[in-house]
């Protein structure tokens, strides 16, 4: 009887003090900007970030820099539940000015993804290389967003090259060394510059929207964008929030179409109980007609992509209340 009391109050005591490894996924968060609002398609209102903190500051959550999601998740290491990682791109001015205060109190580690250019021009909405320095040294994780921040999926592989070479190059001359993460331009790439990117770095990311898991790959892993239009608190927890797609085929696997509308489809690499509730829905199109034949989902859109980037977002419930989200951004030429 004593040890089992002895068992059972370790037992609480863990539990209590210890986040259980649960996960084999996480939910990537990513900004640009921060108070300014002439630019709402990439802001996030300051106030609005504070309520992002505050909510993860929750013992609910574990905040872990990108670098340590990549590797354990590499590893087949588990995460723990709600599991989350935060990420900033092209390197604005208020990042330094009214991020990195909160950040820096709050102690949360995130990434900041750099294209060297206009640092290297010293164009005044821009940090510079002692400013981004500050940071390294705190710990902040330096991530590669290229050279001139151009649509790599319209250069010739030559110029993908170029524009990771001497970026990388930058870096080793400003930083010490070149980074290990790098964010596509706008989201997006095609075959060749995916493999460019694996060549590169230990992952790459996009601006798609879902939940991160090993069977995605690690150069095509999406974040939830936070703007003015889709930084409410809702979204944010529910983003937080969110599980993976365990997909084991996917089709097109290039992100640039070749047929328009593109002829959409996954398969499940397990059976999922709420499969029958999946929903997709591509941005400015609205809800897709989908097909599902075991674990095998189709989807198919009644009218032909229009803008140069159509995001397409599949979802449905998963236990406690939480979503599976996988998204894909799909291009034109």
């Amino acid at each position: 009887m004593r040890y089992f009391t002895l068992f059972f109050f370790v037992i609480v005591y863990l539990s209590i003090n210890f986040k259980v490894l649960a996960q084999d996924s996480a939910s990537i968060i990513m900004y640009h900007r921060f108070g300014n609002s002439n630019y709402p398609s990439t802001n996030i209102q300051i106030d609005r970030f504070k309520q992002h903190i505050l909510e993860l500051k929750n013992d609910k959550y574990t905040v872990l820099s990108l670098k340590e999601i990549i590797s354990r998740l590499r590893s087949g290491n588990e995460l723990p539940q709600f599991t989350v990682g935060l990420s900033i791109d092209d390197a604005f001015l208020s990042v330094y000015n009214n991020a990195w205060p909160i950040l820096k109190e709050s102690n949360l580690p995130f990434t900041l993804f750099v294209a060297t250019d206009p640092v290297d021009q010293g164009l005044s909405s821009y940090m510079s290389w002692d400013q981004i320095r500050e940071l390294k040294k705190h710990g902040v994780e330096i991530g590669s967003q290229t050279k001139s921040h151009p649509h790599l999926h319209r250069l010739s592989e030559e110029d993908v090259r170029k524009e990771i070479n001497l970026s990388n190059q930058r870096f080793i001359d400003e930083l010490g060394e070149k980074p290990h993460l790098f964010a596509y331009p706008y989201g997006e790439y095609n075959n060749i510059t995916r493999k460019i990117a694996e060549e590169n770095f230990i992952a790459s990311f996009g601006q798609h929207s879902g939940a991160i898991h090993a069977s995605h790959g690690f150069h095509d892993l999406p974040r939830f964008a936070m703007n003015e239009n889709y930084g409410s608190m809702d979204r944010f927890i529910l983003a937080a929030s969110s599980l993976p797609f365990i997909i084991s085929e996917m089709n097109p696997k290039d992100p640039v179409i070749k047929e328009n509308p593109p002829s959409y489809g996954f398969t499940l690499e397990k059976d999922f109980e709420s499969i029958r509730q999946l929903q997709c829905f591509a941005s400015g199109l609205g809800e897709a007609e989908v097909t599902i034949i075991g674990k095998r989902v189709e989807v198919r859109f009644s009218k032909a992509f229009y803008r140069p980037r159509h995001r397409v977002n599949c979802t449905m419930p998963a236990p406690e209340g939480r979503w599976r989200w996988f998204g894909r951004q799909f291009l034109l030429n």
